[in-house]
């Protein structure tokens, strides 16, 4: 809804009367929130987002799917993944369409909890109070290393030959950092602090520049590398080693029956588009 300043700025004069507060600090230099307005905006968001649950759960009585929804995906997934799933979305719900926006795992979690999100597209674990969480597919996750290595004429190598190799990985504030740091304890491998990547991209670099090797998943592998790149891709004998991704709405959303048809789409896009790169389950 789009409203003109002097509009805008007499509705907001005629709630401070109705409440006999002054809600804004008005000067020459601009206008600013007084305490008490800081206070209560976040009610007043919380009061906007309700109401914006309301018109979108009567549009979707009256029309069927249709309208913007906002989705939270972690960067270390929505890139490798959305682009083969929403335009199957699309086709199936015509006047569905997606506003995405890319962070990390907790602040998708916060986004999804506070209503910057209909729906989050993220790695797992989360936290699930208020929140239903609908697992999707679990993702392989590979050692790569560039071709000069000494253990890149393999395919597979044991747990034990990992130790004393340098790793890299990315931010400690994704989930994938968490779960490389593990590895790197369980297997006696020496994590690079000093070189953690802001992107999968640009550890795959560091990697090209043999500046150490490094645990990529599945779907970004399928993406990104191929035979003809100086880049080799190991399993490690024996280990299983896996990342879990799902998609999460509030309980209290009227929409959750859609969402959940949506993830059903989902992984029947991921059945047919990455077959031999993730498991769907059910």
């Amino acid at each position: 809804m789009k409203i003109s300043q002097p509009s805008l700025s007499a509705q907001i004069q005629k709630l401070e009367e109705a409440l006999g507060l002054e809600l804004f600090e008005r000067s020459k230099g601009g206008v600013t929130l007084t305490p008490l307005g800081r206070d209560l905006l976040k009610q007043a968001q919380q009061a906007v987002s309700a109401a914006d649950v309301i018109v979108d759960a009567a549009n979707f009585a009256t029309k069927g799917p249709s309208g913007t929804f906002r989705l939270g995906a972690s960067p270390t997934l929505g890139p490798y993944a959305l682009p083969w799933i929403l335009p199957e979305v699309h086709k199936k719900y015509g006047g569905v369409k997606f506003f995405v926006r890319e962070e990390v795992p907790d602040a998708l979690a916060e986004g999804l909890y506070d209503g910057r999100y209909d729906l989050i597209l993220t790695t797992l674990p989360l936290k699930e109070n208020g929140i239903t969480v609908m697992p999707l597919f679990r993702e392989s996750l590979y050692l790569v290393m560039n071709r000069e290595h000494p253990l890149a004429k393999n395919k597979s190598i044991r747990g034990d030959q990992l130790a004393g190799l340098e790793i890299l990985t990315i931010e400690e504030h994704h989930l994938l950092f968490r779960q490389v740091e593990n590895l790197c304890k369980q297997f006696n491998a020496d994590i690079l602090r000093d070189y953690e990547g802001t992107s999968l991209d640009s550890i795959r670099q560091m990697v090209h520049m043999e500046m150490g090797v490094t645990f990529l998943p599945a779907l970004y592998i399928r993406s990104e590398i191929n035979d003809r790149d100086e880049l080799r891709v190991l399993t490690i004998k024996g280990e299983s080693i896996n990342r879990v991704h799902a998609l999460a709405w509030r309980d209290t959303s009227p929409l959750r029956n859609f969402y959940r048809e949506l993830g059903e789409l989902f992984r029947e896009v991921a059945k047919v588009q990455f077959r031999n790169a993730v498991e769907v389950l059910k």
